[in-house]
């Protein structure tokens, strides 16, 4: 079984996350989702407009996802890889470079962003329209 790993907070779901996690699952035959959450988020000076038990439960509705796990570091990532064994691990190529000091022992892959959305221009459209 070849197992693919990503990362992301994926707030207010959209089409390009689901694009996203479509690509990644096409990359193996399991799909293990860590999932950013709401404290580490603070950390990063981001706030989710979902709590994280929100989209927790909306990935794991998801035929692509097969386990959610939770992000509480930057530093986990080599450590969930070996956990969980993870042959692959993918994320959007916004953090293109960013994660090839992995490359050394496992498949790292940056996937294509779906150009046009994100969570926080979904978030501005709203405001805007209020």
């Amino acid at each position: 079984m070849r197992r693919v790993i990503t990362y992301g907070t994926f707030d207010t779901l959209h089409h390009g996350h689901i694009r996203l996690l479509r690509r990644a699952r096409e990359l193996g035959d399991y799909l293990i989702v860590a999932l950013s959450t709401d404290e580490f988020n603070a950390l990063k000076d981001k706030t989710a407009y979902f709590s994280y038990d929100e989209r927790k439960q909306d990935l794991e509705a998801l035929r692509y996802v097969d386990l959610v796990i939770p992000e509480t570091s930057w530093a986990q990532k080599a450590k969930d890889i070996r956990l969980f064994h993870a042959d692959v691990f993918c994320i959007g190529d916004d953090w293109a470079g960013k994660f090839d000091e992995l490359k050394s022992l496992w498949e790292v892959t940056y996937l294509e962003r779906t150009p046009g959305i994100s969570s926080t221009a979904i978030r501005q459209r709203i405001a805007a329209s209020a």
